[in-house]
């Protein structure tokens, strides 16, 4: 276990210079002690590694020494050709760079350990897209792949609710959730998510980005999808739910289904339950919750029970 560590705390050195003890303490879930401990052994193998004291201090690697380590375990191999990205690759411009890496990669493992690495890869497909969809593949991603990884500044026309604005943005790193590519792009300062499908016009500048210090686009990630679900979901409405709405409801709305499910037991086949779900706002979730049909009724607000009773006349006087 510390010799992994130990090649871990190597090959992060590498990537990114310097690196706190805290950092990294946090990284592997030890002690700090423990990490001065393993850069200690470091030192004593052979490897140029040196601290910087003071408030940006941290580890770092004399500068030009690269590990020459290159070695894959039969699992790590596994979980690389396991981890579906060529799809993505191939929509940044990469997928004959992405073919090339696994077949290097298999290359380099040992006959048992390459063959089993192909086995995973032969009997296992990741296809994150929802069904009747396809995977969006904007024109300018390509592009935006490459001004974000050579952090340079870029001027876009972005088509928002209400017009296409031109704003100079500093890209800090390319999202693909559901199918659907996105931007995080810091705008003055503060980073911001942009749909990739809505940027009509690119231009990369040469002025280098500004990239905020410690940013962590997986952590900043993660805390404003849920921020941006609080913010979407924030009124709530009374229903009554047959059992079949309750399973009907997975299909329009994972977060409410999500909190019935959570709050209530299954209830009889023939039982209704009483809830309370998110909406995002009346007109909305009219369109919503009509999918449910006769297995749903809304209590409150009053102002979605007479918004789908005025639905239902309107679908009655067309079929009558």
């Amino acid at each position: 276990m510390r010799a992994s560590r130990l090649l871990s705390i190597l090959i992060l050195l590498q990537m990114r210079g310097r690196v706190s003890a805290e950092t990294l303490a946090q990284e592997f879930e030890v002690s700090v002690r423990t990490i001065y401990r393993d850069v200690d052994q470091l030192s004593a193998a052979g490897v140029p590694v040196y601290a910087d004291r003071g408030r940006n201090g941290g580890f770092a690697l004399l500068d030009g020494y690269r590990t020459k380590l290159t070695g894959f375990t039969p699992s790590e191999a596994e979980a690389l050709l396991l981890a579906g990205i060529g799809g993505a690759a191939g929509d940044l411009g990469l997928g004959a760079d992405a073919a090339a890496a696994q077949l290097k990669l298999l290359a380099s493992l040992p006959a048992d350990s390459g063959a089993s690495a192909q086995r995973v890869s032969d009997r296992f497909h990741l296809d994150p897209i929802n069904w009747y969809r396809r995977a969006e593949a904007p024109p300018l991603l390509p592009a935006l792949g490459t001004a974000v990884w050579r952090d340079r500044r870029i001027k876009v026309g972005y088509e928002s609710w209400k017009d296409t604005v031109t704003r100079e943005l500093d890209p800090l790193g390319l999202v693909l959730k559901a199918g659907t590519w996105y931007l995080v792009a810091a705008a003055d300062s503060k980073p911001r998510t942009y749909r990739v499908s809505n940027i009509k016009s690119l231009q990369v500048l040469d002025t280098p980005a500004r990239r905020p210090p410690r940013f962590d686009l997986a952590r900043h990630w993660s805390a404003a999808t849920k921020d941006f679900e609080a913010r979407l979901m924030k009124e709530r409405a009374t229903v009554k739910l047959s059992p079949t709405g309750r399973r009907l409801l997975w299909d329009v709305s994972a977060a409410a289904a999500e909190i019935v499910d959570a709050e209530h037991r299954p209830c009889k086949p023939d039982g209704w339950i009483k809830a309370e779900i998110p909406i995002e706002n009346i007109e909305w979730a009219t369109r919503q919750l009509m999918f449910l049909g006769s297995d749903i009724e809304v209590l409150e607000p009053r102002a979605l029970r007479t918004a789908l009773a005025g639905a239902a006349k309107k679908i009655a006087s067309r079929y009558a």
